[in-house]
């Protein structure tokens, strides 16, 4: 094995457990793999090692400690345990408590359990993985990696809803945005390839996936961001709606009858690309679909251009000057179709592609993709992981 230090990375949703191996010193990836369906009958878990994928059952019900218990075998195997000096958990709800990754003791188990009621799908599944990692893996230090850290730089006036102060003061309902570890490492990234210091860039950062949101970075740091509350407010996404009426709640309530856990599941499961399009939330197969004229898919793309398109545009407000606009994440990396369409609507901008480029910077590759005598746009893909191992090497260096 290569020289440098590693962490193993952990992301644990309510079903899933995502996890790698990271070298932080070279950013390679020694090992990475998804255990899936937990809790179900088809629990399973997939690995690639060595350029191998393998995988196999869990057995039917099995859970997350099911799948770490699988995780650690697999490790020890194959000797990777003697070489990892810590373990990262991606954390999505830090509220205003976490500006910054933290090592976890009981005390930030117990801020992560109370930010829960703002994070109730995503906070208890991360204890899920923390506990079940802290049991596995007793000797190494754990740090949490909080997907809201990066925005807490946002003023007030970006983060406040206009709604009763109270309801901010007693229950800590703000905007407080997510997706941060990917905004943060573009931002990195983009700093590097317009060769300025990170803390004179300005940019806006737009992470493009089944979940999408968009933010306004000044000066390296996070000014404003497109979701809210929750990851359900912004940008237009796979299944989710984003920006709606609040109005449409209480219709879809009062006059079609439906339950509070029927509206959620309209707004966050059965809307966005997928209710636009009536058959899929998959850029690339509507995508396909759309070439074929088929007037859903075209319908999808050019609603959820457009929305992103707006969102860029009013996200120019608080930075006085733009240096670029950064795509990332699987649609925003891959999809030179979705970028050009967004350019095309912000030629108030100056914007000017260049077709090549642009065909060019997919598929893992960086580029940018306008012109010379253009405004800057760039695609970057992003390595949540690595930002969360590096935070996790090195607050577990600063705490030895």
């Amino acid at each position: 094995m290569t020289e440098g230090q590693f962490a193993l990375v952990l992301n644990c949703g309510s079903s899933s457990l995502k996890f790698a191996i990271v070298n932080t010193d070279t950013a390679e990836n020694i090992l990475t793999g998804l255990a899936e369906c937990l809790g179900a009958d088809d629990a399973r878990i997939e690995w690639k090692l060595d350029g191998k994928k393998q995988g196999l059952s869990l057995g039917a019900d099995a859970m997350h400690q099911v799948a770490i218990d699988q995780l650690v075998k697999l490790i020890h195997q194959q000797d990777l345990d003697t070489c990892l000096s810590a373990v990262g958990h991606r954390v999505v709800h830090g509220g205003e408590q976490f500006t910054q990754s933290v090592l976890i003791n009981a005390e930030v188990k117990a801020t992560i359990k109370e930010m829960s009621k703002l994070a109730p799908l995503h906070n208890p599944a991360n204890l899920l993985g923390i506990e079940a990692a802290q049991k596995s893996f007793p000797h190494l230090p754990q740090v949490a990696v909080f997907d809201t850290a990066f925005h807490q730089t946002m003023p007030q006036q970006a983060y406040l809803y206009a709604l009763p102060k109270a309801l901010y003061k007693q229950h800590g309902i703000r905007r407080y945005g997510f997706h941060g570890t990917s905004h943060y490492f573009v931002t990195q990234q983009a700093a590097k390839t317009l060769n300025k210091p990170v803390l004179e860039v300005n940019l806006i950062t737009a992470h493009l996936g089944n979940g999408c949101s968009v933010s306004a970075v000044k000066n390296g740091q996070s000014v404003d961001t497109s979701m809210g509350l929750t990851p359900l407010a912004g940008l237009v996404m796979g299944t989710r709606s984003g920006d709606v009426d609040p109005g449409i709640v209480m219709y879809l309530n009062q006059q079609l009858g439906h339950s509070i856990d029927e509206i959620d599941k309209v707004l966050n499961k059965q809307s966005g690309l997928l209710g636009i399009s009536e058959f899929s939330n998959d850029c690339r197969a509507l995508e396909e679909a759309a070439a074929e004229n088929n007037p859903g898919a075209q319908l999808a793309l050019e609603v959820f251009s457009y929305q992103l398109a707006k969102f860029i545009a009013a996200y120019t407000v608080p930075l006085g000057r733009l240096d670029a606009l950064v795509f990332t994440g699987g649609i925003g990396e891959n999809s030179s179709f979705i970028r050009q369409t967004v350019l095309n609507h912000l030629t108030i901008f100056g914007f000017e592609l260049d077709e090549q480029a642009n065909l060019a910077a997919r598929f893992g590759n960086t580029g940018i993709i306008t012109r010379e005598s253009s405004p800057k746009a760039l695609v970057i893909p992003t390595n949540e992981e690595l930002v969360i191992a590096q935070d996790a090497v090195r607050i577990s260096s600063e705490e030895a």
